[in-house]
């Protein structure tokens, strides 16, 4: 089935131009064409329609997944906030006092990747040596990449905007025909904008055609 993306400003990527109601048109897995919404909609009348208030972006990347997955607790809520707290536990001595097992690593990575996806993130970079830890980022839909060079500013954080100059040095790929359908809606009206507000502004997050994340 085609599904027809539209948002009030389409950013197709690093570099390119902006178009104010513009859409995506995505067939299956894939990105079919990249356009206007009134083009696209008159040309393929069939295609299912959501409308996205905000801008639409490519997907984000975040760095540092052995971090923030393998080194980083995520409590259970509303199961453990009581005892542990609402806020990611991290530091050897404090992990070490929870006696995590395999299976808790595995349940906090599941929380982790959804927090991941409601911060229009699609993409992860890192070296995971949990194996339920990576299967659980696998199952969830995201890419996982190896590790990517560290710059000065790279501190591992859920938000991919954390340290960096532009809202464009977080995108993930490009929304093109012919690559795949990943890309990630905002409330914020720019990508400049977007990088003040942050990316606990997504309202949606696609992943190979699939909406994964959809704000309630």
């Amino acid at each position: 089935m085609l599904t027809l993306h539209t948002a009030e400003l389409l950013v197709p990527g690093a570099g390119s131009a902006a178009l104010p109601g513009g859409a995506v048109l995505v067939d299956g897995d894939l990105i079919a064409r990249v356009g206007p919404y009134a083009e696209l909609a008159a040309e393929f009348p069939h295609a299912r329609v959501r409308r996205w208030p905000g801008v639409l972006t490519p997907g984000l990347l975040v760095r540092g997944a052995d971090v923030l997955l393998e080194r980083t607790y995520y409590p259970d809520d509303p199961y453990e906030v009581t005892e542990l707290g609402a806020d990611p536990i991290t530091g050897a001595e404090a992990l070490a006092d929870l006696k995590l097992t395999e299976s808790r690593w595995g349940n906090s990575a599941r929380r982790a990747t959804q927090k991941l996806l409601a911060r229009g993130v699609v993409a992860v970079a890192g070296r995971l040596t949990i194996p339920v830890v990576r299967t659980a980022v696998v199952r969830s839909g995201l890419t996982l990449l190896p590790p990517v060079a560290a710059v000065s500013s790279d501190l591992p954080s859920l938000d991919p905007f954390a340290g960096r100059d532009t809202a464009e040095q977080a995108f993930f790929g490009i929304l093109e025909p012919g690559a795949p359908a990943r890309f990630a809606v905002f409330t914020a009206p720019d990508a400049e904008a977007l990088l003040a507000q942050g990316a606990t502004t997504c309202v949606a997050t696609v992943i190979t055609g699939r909406l994964l994340h959809r704000r309630r």
